[in-house]
């Protein structure tokens, strides 16, 4: 594989990692963040570094399902904008 970055962060039940080729996205390029559940906010935040470190311009984060009472879109960047089709 190419050289990659990587962002460790917390989860509600330990600690993960993500990691990103260098040159997976170009510097100045605009990114949308798409996961599957917003809960507490540690891999969205972690994603969003991680490309903020690699030159990317982080717009909007999507989510399928945003966990509200968790208040995991307090960890997201304020620059960045947060969709989710459903809060619970």
């Amino acid at each position: 594989p190419a050289e990659t970055v990587s962002e460790s962060y917390d989860l509600e039940y330990g600690k993960d990692t993500i990691e990103i080729h260098k040159d997976a996205v170009e510097a100045g390029k605009r990114v949308l963040v798409i996961d599957d559940l917003l809960a507490t906010g540690g891999t969205v935040a972690a994603t969003c570094s991680l490309l903020k470190r690699i030159g990317a311009n982080v717009m909007v984060s999507a989510f399928v399902i945003e966990l509200a009472d968790l208040n995991g879109k307090n960890k997201i960047p304020q620059n960045v904008e947060v969709f989710s089709l459903l809060k619970v």
